[in-house]
């Protein structure tokens, strides 16, 4: 029977189809009984693929054709199913792990062009200013509109070093924006951390990756360290972290619930996808979970100090179970901006042939029983970041997502429809440039120091 760890870390939950995702475990096995073929539907497909051997205008292998249809009829699915060649299934099983070439984004198709689900930090294509929302129009001097998503990811692919550049159709901009990006060999760190000034520590989780955890861990132990005695406050910032492992996201919610809290339970059709996962080591670590549990080693005081989370639209899937899990037990107050409202699970399918699929096979739900598919998480406190004019994305504006439960219909992003370009003819998006996160220019992080020094009065309120 296989392990619940090893079903947890077979999920995929928030870093859509794109250059930097991975994983290198078994996969959840499709137990359900499959219905009949639909004979006539097929022999339709069987004779739509004869005539486009024999009659068009250039001969076309039947690999290609093959991959084609099954790239279509994963994608026509949602947003997030998708099919994984060999070369995207290899780039897949390198992301995790921290490591990997390219430009530092995730992206999906939108109306035949590139979409820019959400810029890596500390990345090429996050130094050069692509945002969340953004549409790839021309790459180099090859048209996207026509390309499928592998083939258009494989151009961005090359060398470290070289350039590429990008034509950029951005909302609220009249005309497409040209950015130069130099693509280079990734090494992203998922989780910084830093003393705000004594007796407060300040955490940045980017990305939930197979030793995010342990990174985690060992932040936490330098931050006490370095305060010589228990922190008065910590903030835990998930801002624009687009997901990653769901086993990851427990190990952060590990370390600031009780062991054995409930972090997060998911329903599917498949047996093995429906599951409730707690605190408890085997949920989280693979080898020898009591031995190597390495949030049983933090400081004690670490489940009691005051903490902040920081979240805004670029937050999803495991940020956002992180968040709604230490929301539901009140162990900490959400701050910033509602989330990017990702709540259904991935699941990376091998096939026999050294392909894969990566299919949605559940909903997630907090603790509480709230669904976040195309929802979000609602922060406690609203703060804005001071871009009110810059458009956001978020799942609910994605075209054919999957449903939220709780809700017949759900409207697109509020923020997406009353944001408007600026007044300067777009300007400011034009030449839009992230701020530092955690700098001294980020309003979220200042009012976030703020709230966490007078926290009794807000979470009294």
């Amino acid at each position: 029977m296989r392990s619940k760890f090893e079903k947890v870390t077979l999920i995929f939950i928030g870093l859509f189809l794109g250059l930097l995702i991975s994983v290198n475990l078994p996969v959840f096995a499709d137990k359900t009984k499959s219905s009949e073929l639909p004979i006539e539907d097929l022999r339709t497909f069987a004779e739509v693929f004869g005539k486009i051997k024999t009659d068009y205008v250039e001969v076309v292998e039947d690999k290609k054709l093959l991959s084609e249809a099954l790239s279509g009829m994963l994608s026509g699915l949602d947003p997030h199913s998708t099919y994984l060649d060999l070369d995207h299934f290899k780039d897949l099983q390198q992301g995790t792990a921290g490591e990997f070439g390219g430009l530092g984004i995730e992206v999906g198709m939108e109306d035949g062009f590139v979409k820019v689900i959400s810029p890596i930090e500390d990345t090429p294509a996050y130094d050069a200013g692509l945002k969340s929302g953004d549409l790839i129009m021309k790459l180099d001097e090859t048209q996207v509109k026509g390309l499928g998503l592998n083939d258009a990811v494989k151009l961005m692919r090359g060398k470290p070093g070289t350039a590429i550049n990008l034509q950029v159709l951005r909302k609220g901009v009249d005309t497409p924006i040209n950015i130069k990006i130099v693509r280079a060999q990734i090494k992203t760190k998922s989780v910084k951390s830093k003393m705000i000034e004594p007796n407060y520590g300040y955490v940045r989780v980017t990305q939930f990756q197979e030793r995010t955890g342990e990174d985690l861990a060992a932040a936490l132990q330098k931050l006490w360290k370095e305060n010589k005695h228990p922190l008065n406050g910590l903030i835990l910032d998930m801002r624009n972290n687009p997901g990653g492992l769901l086993n990851s996201a427990v190990a952060v919610s590990a370390a600031f619930l009780n062991e054995g809290d409930l972090v997060v339970y998911t329903e599917g059709r498949a047996a093995d996808s429906k599951m409730h996962l707690t605190t408890i080591p085997e949920n989280f670590i693979r080898n020898n979970p009591q031995k190597n549990n390495y949030i049983k080693k933090l400081p004690k005081d670490y489940k009691n100090t005051p903490l902040v989370v920081l979240v805004n639209n670029g937050s999803a899937s495991a940020s956002e179970i992180v968040a709604g899990a230490l929301q539901d037990h009140k162990r900490a107050l959400i701050v910033g901006t509602r989330s990017f409202g990702k709540g259904s699970v991935q699941s990376i399918l091998p096939m026999n042939n050294g392909t894969a699929i990566k299919l949605t096979t559940a909903r997630y739900f907090t603790p509480n029983g709230r669904s976040i598919q195309a929802k979000g998480i609602d922060p406690d406190i609203i703060i804005e970041d001071g871009n009110e004019s810059i458009p956001v994305m978020r799942e609910a504006d994605l075209t054919n997502r999957l449903s939220n439960p709780e809700e017949k219909e759900l409207a697109p992003s509020e923020d997406q429809s009353k944001n408007k370009p600026t007044s300067d003819g777009g300007e400011a998006l034009r030449n839009y440039k992230p701020i530092e996160l955690g700098g001294e220019d980020d309003k979220q992080y200042a009012e976030a120091i703020k709230i966490l020094k007078d926290i009794d009065r807000y979470q009294k309120n």
